[in-house]
């Protein structure tokens, strides 16, 4: 009991780290590309700096070693989708479309343990729907495709999680957090050196960006997913993505006074945060009492 409700403790202070993610996206000069590949090698190089890391990293056999790579490239290209989703609209959109993740987790981490899905967990994801329709309806049109780009992200992170807690256990949290970023960095890496595109011509970051790139890649980004990966040892996929969930409702407090988004958004959106708001606490209460 001791543990998971460290574990809670550990998420939700993770959440509250990620609730500034979308808001230092916005604040961020850098195009959706360069920025998550710029916040992936600060983040990576942070990390390598510290012996348990590579302590850590010893004692992970390789194929196990593989698997969180790839796990990283799915997160990479989750972040992809989610700072497009900023770039397209705001950092409340983009925070409040990843509500979508626990119905995508409802439905994968049953299949990928061939089990029945819990009815439950399912209604209950599924019931974020109507708040995210709450929230497409209070978006202006020109912030639209933002909301596609949050849904994808939703998905991406969705697989990420199931498979995170498929191998959880395995392997230190910091060394894990190490091989997953140096994964995301890989991917983009090689897309950028095989493609011409201008959407993945990677450029460098002025000294301000460079700073916000630390404070997103540190403190928005090893720390959390560190706290991230040490709570799924304790708490089940859905549980962990409900929680979340919660990052919508901090960016949206935190966005107000910091960008003033509350000029660009409807009263459906406030609406549909709430709705959100409502069904995790309904999934709590069923919790405590089932």
């Amino acid at each position: 009991m001791r543990s998971k409700r460290w574990a809670h403790l550990l998420i939700h202070g993770a959440v509250f780290a990620w609730g500034f993610t979308g808001i230092l996206g916005r604040l961020i000069a850098l195009r959706t590309w360069p920025l998550v590949w710029w916040r992936l090698v600060v983040a990576t190089a942070t990390l390598a700096v510290i012996p348990r890391v590579w302590h850590g990293l010893r004692r992970v056999p390789p194929r196990l070693a593989l698997a969180y790579v790839g796990v990283g490239a799915v997160l990479a290209l989750h972040f992809v989708a989610f700072y497009g989703s900023v770039k397209a609209s705001d950092a409340s959109v983009a925070a409040t479309c990843l509500a979508l993740a626990p119905a995508f987790v409802a439905l994968l981490e049953p299949a990928l343990h061939r089990a029945r899905p819990d009815m439950r967990e399912l209604f209950l994801g599924c019931a974020m729907a109507p708040g995210v329709a709450l929230v497409v309806g209070g978006v202006p049109g020109r912030m639209q495709s933002g909301v596609w780009f949050g849904a994808g992200a939703a998905a991406l992170v969705a697989i990420a999680a199931v498979l995170n807690k498929r191998l959880r256990g395995e392997g230190d949290s910091l060394a894990i957090t190490w091989l997953e970023l140096a994964g995301g960095v890989a991917l983009l890496t090689v897309i950028t050196a095989c493609t011409s595109q201008s959407a993945t011509r990677l450029e460098l970051p002025s000294p301000r960006d460079f700073a916000l790139l630390a404070v997103l890649g540190v403190a928005c980004g090893v720390l959390p997913l560190a706290a991230y990966f040490a709570a799924l040892r304790e708490l089940s996929a859905f549980e962990v993505q409900l929680t979340v969930n919660l990052e919508p409702v901090y960016t949206v407090v935190l966005a107000v006074p910091l960008l003033g988004e509350q000029h660009e958004l409807g009263g459906r959106f406030y609406a549909g945060v709430l709705t959100i708001l409502g069904t995790l606490s309904a999934h709590a209460f069923s919790r405590r009492n089932g």
